[in-house]
């Protein structure tokens, strides 16, 4: 597959499966999925072309594995980061001791007056390992790497849900449970 023509394709599949199911007029199950014969037919009905084998092709080549099958591969949905909601079954999890969120320097004013809020998003993300988080934050300039105490959090009563593709997902991070990694 051309890499532009693919990479359109995963970004409008993520604004389906995330946020916008309705600009192909379908609706998000309660758990998040849709048939895949009718997005595909969705897609397809606003001039772009996908087929199954592509479907397939972006899921399985995603690198942040945005998206899952259910046990029969008839539906599909988005992993996390969704601004609808819905209910991934989620299961309450322990942390590891440390998580990291990447962000830019911009922010980090606000961040140290409000935590790391979810904003338009059902959680805030975070990454079991720098690099991750590096590479997040890298996508708006330059990184800064914050560590979330996860352990403490967690000990004090907030939840974490570790997603299908090892995003780790909470409500929010109050300030005073991070500190700035520097690269």
């Amino acid at each position: 597959m051309q890499e532009e023509k693919y990479i359109k394709l995963s970004r409008f599949l993520s604004l389906i499966l995330r946020h916008k199911p309705e600009e192909i007029g379908l609706t998000l199950d309660s758990q998040g999925y849709l048939e895949v014969e009718k997005l595909l037919q969705g897609i397809n009905n606003t001039g772009r072309k996908i087929d199954k084998d592509t479907l397939d092709e972006i899921v399985a080549s995603d690198n942040k594995q945005r998206y899952s099958y259910n046990h029969d591969k008839t539906k599909i949905r988005a992993n996390q980061g969704h601004s609808i909601k819905v209910d991934l079954g989620l299961v309450n999890s322990k942390p590891p001791e440390f998580l990291y969120h990447g962000t830019v320097e911009r922010f980090l004013d606000n961040i140290g007056k409000h935590g790391l809020l979810k904003m338009n998003r059902e959680y805030v993300h975070l990454s079991k390992d720098i690099e991750t988080a590096k590479n997040v934050g890298a996508r708006r300039g330059e990184p800064v790497i914050l560590i979330v105490n996860a352990e403490q959090m967690y000990n004090d009563g907030y939840d974490f849900y570790l997603s299908e593709n090892g995003v780790w997902l909470t409500e929010k991070v109050p300030a005073k449970y991070l500190s700035i990694k520097i690269i």
